[in-house]
This record gives structure tokens, sequence and C-alpha cells, in this order.
């Protein structure tokens, strides 16, 4: 005779990613990862600006004064921009994308349109990789959905 087999009861149980790192290092990260991406900002756009020409002594503080800035932004863009909705969250990561592309650009030379376009051309990359994430990764009041 043949029997029904017992119905299994679904356990829905929430996925969390493992966390690798410690709270240390993850606050020793918010100080490097800025820090880093400056400096070789920093250093990208002084080579674009001398244009293989002899380092001077104006294109190394050129080159730190541009990373000092790249960092502090970049420092302001990664700790606001969670605290945001997700339109505003790409928003924010397109127009400082954009705004660095487009720098680095100009200091090639190439015209201000050229550098506008660069910048609205990568910027809007970014925006719609940075805005596909959150949008599956998200609920609409910006909680992750695990």
């Amino acid at each position: 005779m043949a029997h029904a087999a017992p119905a299994s009861r679904k356990v829905t149980r929430r996925r969390r990613t493992p966390d690798l790192f410690s709270p240390r290092t993850h606050a020793l990260a918010k100080i490097a990862v800025p820090v880093v991406l400056g400096l070789v900002y920093g250093y990208w756009a002084a080579a674009n600006r001398r244009d293989a020409g002899p380092i001077t002594g104006w294109n190394l503080l050129f080159g730190f004064v541009t990373a000092l800035v790249f960092a502090v932004l970049f420092a302001a863009v990664w700790e606001i921009a969670p605290r945001l909705r997700r339109e505003a969250h790409a928003l924010l990561w397109f127009a400082f994308t954009g705004c660095a592309i487009g720098f680095l650009y100009s200091q090639t030379g190439g015209s201000v349109l050229k550098s506008t376009g660069m910048g609205v051309v990568v910027g809007a990359g970014v925006f719609v990789t940075t805005f596909y994430r959150y949008y599956t990764h998200e609920d609409a009041a910006g909680r992750r959905i695990d």
C-alpha cells in the first residue's frame, strides 16, 4: 500500500555573509582605503599634468594636494552615501566619480567639453552599476536585504 510522504516544513533562515575581519581591521580600513586611493589618484593627476616632463616641486605639491582633497572627499562620500536612499546613494557616487574622472582628464590638456563628457559617461556607468546593486540588495527604505 502506498503512503503519502510527510510534508516537510520549510524553515527559512536569514542568511548572513560571514564577517572575516575584526572590528579593528574595519576601523583601519576606513582610514587606509581613502589614503591609498588618494595617493594613487594624486600620483595619476600629477603624472597627467607633467606630461612626461621633469618632476618638479610644484608637480609634487600638486600631487599631494590632489591626493589630500580626493582622500577627504572619498572618505566623506563613503561615510555619507550608505545613509541615503538607494537613488541618492547611486547619484552621489555618480557625481563623485564623474567629477574625479573629469578632473583627471582635464589634466591631460583636453577641452572642458571633452572632460565634462568623459566625466558624465564614466559617472553614468557608475550610476547604473551602483543603482542596480543597491536596488537588488536593499529595500526601498535603504535597509539591506540579506
